[in-house]
């Protein structure tokens, strides 16, 4: 799959976690669940931490620091207007265990004189910024998830009708020339993957609780 580039798929609020998922994390147990959340949410997070600086080993173990944190604290998260969404509670956890990541380091490597850590962590850009930075991510993110689920239930031909159309930015004559369809096929297909991506994004949203 190219790069993703979000279309603009006609929602009126940002996407956010099903209020029944958190509740069905509360249960450790709940192999599903956590499956669920961790397809959704380690590629976000490992993303998060390389662009923040972090090798590739180090990234991905914050990360598995992060679910941690989500395992014990989920319990105790109630969704409220005041002090935020998911979004933003994980987000809190995520640059949390980045901060004690690089201040750890810090305390390893100063005896050997490696300014490495120290140098991260002042290049880390302010939290409002950073926050900015992470809504950004977390929507990408979310079409992400949403395309790659959407485009296993379709044919290749749609898919590539929606892709090119929506995403690419070609006319609709040039992709049906392409794909030897024709021009209202091709705006058939692209119209029915959105509705698809709008129902998969809307079955992470909603208040969480």
């Amino acid at each position: 799959m190219d790069k993703l580039c979000m279309p603009k798929l006609p929602k009126d609020r940002p996407p956010q976690t099903r209020p029944s998922l958190l509740i069905r994390l509360r249960n450790a147990d709940d192999a599903d669940a956590w499956d669920q959340f961790v397809e959704l949410y380690a590629p976000l997070l490992y993303g998060f931490f390389r662009s923040r600086g972090l090798q590739d080993a180090d990234a991905a173990d914050v990360t598995q620091d992060v679910f941690h944190g989500v395992s014990f604290g989920v319990e105790r998260f109630h969704y409220d207007p005041q002090r935020g969404t998911f979004r933003s509670w994980l987000y809190a956890i995520a640059r949390n265990k980045l901060n004690d990541f690089l201040a750890a380091r810090q305390r390893q490597t100063e005896a050997r004189g490696d300014s490495t850590a120290l140098e991260l962590l002042h290049e880390l850009p302010a939290a409002d910024i950073d926050a900015e930075r992470w809504e950004r991510e977390y929507n990408e993110r979310v079409f992400a998830w949403a395309a790659e689920c959407v485009q296993r239930q379709v044919d290749e031909n749609t898919w590539q009708a929606f892709w090119r159309a929506a995403v690419l930015g070609e006319s609709g004559q040039a992709v049906a020339d392409a794909l030897q369809m024709s021009v209202g096929a091709v705006y058939v297909a692209k119209s029915r993957v959105i509705k698809r991506l709008k129902l998969k994004v809307e079955e992470i949203e909603g208040e969480t609780t």
